[in-house]
């Protein structure tokens, strides 16, 4: 049972009785009782009810309910003796940021200004950090004035964290800006990072020319640009269509010494292409190697896909035997985009040589593709290259398209087969065929196999006629 001591009545005692007190009083009263041949931790203030500012501090912390917490808080600051840790402040801050309890990080502020801390960068990091999370730009705004007005310069790292929360609100841009150009006059110089920040935004915004002028200003500033303030330009510059403007910082950016990274590369191939710049976009290509990028799947499936396009079917198949040179192998995009070019300009059996090439190296081809092979060797007559196609995919596991098989079934069977047939291809098309299709049904084999067996022997009675 807990006495409660007879004092006098001034606020002193009506507070050491309060439920808090009590509170406090049981869990260290407990604690000692507990570890009775235990000494006496150093730190303790033996003028102070509830032990050191650590273990207020973890007691703050370890509380589920922020309110709790911030009473506690708040019935340990009123003993005289008694001093938090500039931790407690930073806990209590983001407990209540955290669970919505913005309303009271003022006060919080407010007792760590009074209690004789110097004011550090962390707790505004951790203050800026409360207001992103809750979606609060204007208050993330403040805070960049409310160091100044604790006699704190802000840091670049506030300057950055702010404006990105800031732009990631779209109708805070120019509030962004704003910061941006009055941050100067508070002595926080801004860093490369800031200026990628707003020129990104700025650049999404559709807003060239003001990340433009923010690069120039970089410049001018002393301020180096680094390989990603170089992308968010071309970036920028490709999105509007303004492929020579983005060809130009390329040059620039070499001419300085810097190493373009692989997405400014697949930007500006991108956008080559797209053009119908491909000999630029080929060279383009060529160049990386000798700059130290060495070219992966993705800039070869973009070129590859560029001349299909264009009607460049030899010049896509030339890409896809210069991949071996850099120590890069096609994947499936690469065959099935090169299989479809030539299919579209009518080179069938050089697609089926592709479609050989692909199985080989362990690429199931989508059913779509031997859907086009196979429709455009019919359509020139080269029934036994089309079945040749059929019995290709067949061996290999995948799906044919339901268009295929009603092209492909008259020409293998004869009348008398119907039935059958019929059997068979209703089995087969209980099989859902998607974009993600692979695995024949039982149905689709049993077809697949009584195709096969028809072929062949077809081919012995042709065989046996050229005998006789």
């Amino acid at each position: 049972m807990i006495r409660r001591p007879i004092h006098n009545s001034s606020a002193a005692s009506r507070l050491l009785t309060s439920p808090i007190s009590l509170f406090f009083r049981f869990l260290f009263s407990s604690s000692s009782e507990n570890n009775t041949h235990e000494p006496i931790v150093s730190n303790q203030n033996p003028k102070s009810p509830f032990g050191s500012p650590t273990r207020v501090q973890k007691l703050i912390a370890s509380q589920s309910d922020p309110l709790l917490a911030k009473e506690i808080f708040d019935y340990a600051s009123q003993h005289p003796s008694f001093r938090h840790s500039q931790s407690s402040h930073l806990v209590l801050i983001l407990k209540l940021g955290r669970s919505g309890h913005l309303n009271l990080i003022d006060d919080v502020l407010a007792k760590h200004r009074s209690s004789g801390y110097p004011v550090t960068g962390e707790l505004f990091t951790y203050l800026i950090k409360v207001y992103a999370e809750a979606k609060l730009p204007e208050k993330a705004f403040k805070t960049f004035y409310k160091m100044i007005e604790f006699n704190f310069t802000p840091q670049p790292k506030h300057l950055n964290r702010i404006l990105e929360v800031l732009v990631s609100h779209r109708g805070y841009l120019q509030k962004a800006l704003e910061l941006f150009k009055s941050a100067r006059l508070h002595g926080v110089m801004p860093n490369t990072r800031t200026y990628n920040v707003l020129m990104r935004a700025f650049c999404l915004n559709d807003d060239l020319s003001i990340a433009y002028k923010l690069f120039g200003k970089m410049l001018e500033r002393d301020v180096v640009p680094g390989v990603e303030s170089y992308r968010i330009l071309i970036q920028g510059f490709c999105r509007k269509g303004q492929v020579n403007g983005a060809m130009e910082l390329l040059e620039d950016m070499l001419n300085k010494g810097f190493v373009p990274d692989r997405l400014s590369y697949t930007t500006l191939l991108n956008s080559l292409c797209r053009k119908t710049q491909l000999r630029e976009a080929y060279k383009l290509l060529c160049r990386m190697k000798l700059k130290g990028c060495n070219p992966d799947i993705v800039h070869y499936n973009t070129m590859i896909l560029g001349f299909c396009r264009q009607g460049r079917a030899m010049d896509a198949r030339k890409v896809l035997e210069d991949m071996s040179s850099s120590c890069c192998s096609p994947d499936s995009v690469s065959y099935r985009t090169l299989i479809g070019g030539l299919c579209d300009q009518g080179m069938f059996e050089e697609g089926k040589k592709y479609l050989q090439e692909m199985i080989s190296n362990g690429f199931s081809p989508h059913f779509s593709v031997s859907n086009c092979l196979v429709k455009g060797l019919c359509s020139f007559g080269k029934v036994e290259e089309a079945c040749d196609v059929v019995e290709l995919v067949m061996k290999n596991g995948d799906a044919l398209h339901s268009d295929t098989w009603e092209m492909i079934i008259p020409i293998v069977c004869k009348e008398d087969d119907s039935e059958k047939i019929q059997r068979f291809l209703e089995d087969a098309m209980k099989v859902e065929i998607s974009g993600d299709t692979r695995l024949v049904d039982a149905g689709i084999i049993a077809l697949g196999s009584y195709l096969s067996s028809k072929r062949q022997m077809k081919r012995m009675n042709v065989r046996e006629r050229r005998r006789l």
